[in-house]
């Protein structure tokens, strides 16, 4: 990515082209597939279920995330017991944390937005006390405007309010925004509040269904900046 236009044209009509970006975090600028699948599989063998693939975790996925175990058991869970696999799932996930990787491409095609005039955020549904010092440790901290996570002690639910909140705290007017991540429910959130999204199938969603919500769907990061400098963002 070499800069920046001030207007898309989409169809023949001018586009007031996205000032800021909302990142998310896990599957999108963190590639933790294998992590995800490895905790996942730590859950289904606490509760007798055999171990899943990538393919079985991602055919299932939704949020609120409970549902996606519950599809996954073929039963409903109650309180207690979704209690108990977020926290199995988030012991077994911190463990292997430490192996994963950004994504292709980051951080340098992030500083290549910042260094042509855009803007940019995070976004997380990981716990901010630990997202916070993690994107710290891996020298991304100041490439974003604000980070914000999860600040409640069970996760899994759905990203619209966090990112209304997210961008009110910012005074950005949802229009001038592009969300960019990786499952259905980044899409949704970014209908919610009045933004674009862009997603990458490189995460947690199927093809099949990132396609289904609307939104443009990319296989990278690259691929999804090059969707949005190259006029095909709406």
């Amino acid at each position: 990515m070499t800069g920046r236009e001030d207007v898309m044209r989409t169809n023949g009509d001018d586009v007031v082209m996205p000032q800021h970006i909302v990142w998310d975090w896990n599957g999108t600028l963190l590639s933790d597939n294998d992590a995800v699948v490895a905790a996942v599989n730590q859950v289904c063998a606490s509760f007798g279920r055999e171990a899943v693939t990538l393919d079985d975790w991602r055919a299932v996925f939704t949020r609120p995330i409970v549902r996606s175990y519950e599809r996954l058991f073929g039963r409903s869970l109650s309180e207690d017991e979704w209690a108990r696999v977020d926290s199995l799932y988030h012991v077994h996930y911190r463990e292997r944390l430490p192996t994963c990787r950004l994504a292709d491409g980051v951080p340098d095609l992030l500083h290549d937005w910042r260094n042509g005039g855009g803007s940019q955020s995070l976004l997380s549904m990981w716990f901010h006390d630990e997202l916070v010092p993690l994107v710290g440790r891996l020298g991304l901290a100041e490439l974003f405007a604000r980070i914000d996570g999860l600040r409640a002690d069970i996760g899994g639910g759905s990203k619209a309010e966090h990112l209304a909140e997210h961008l009110t705290a910012l005074r950005l007017d949802p229009a001038d925004v592009v969300l960019i991540g990786d499952v259905a429910d980044d899409a949704h959130a970014a209908e919610h509040v009045g933004a674009r999204c862009v997603l990458v199938s490189s995460g947690m969603g199927t093809r099949e269904a990132l396609v289904a919500t609307g939104a443009p769907v990319a296989t990278s990061i690259p691929d999804a900046l090059d969707l949005i400098v190259r006029d095909r963002v709406a």
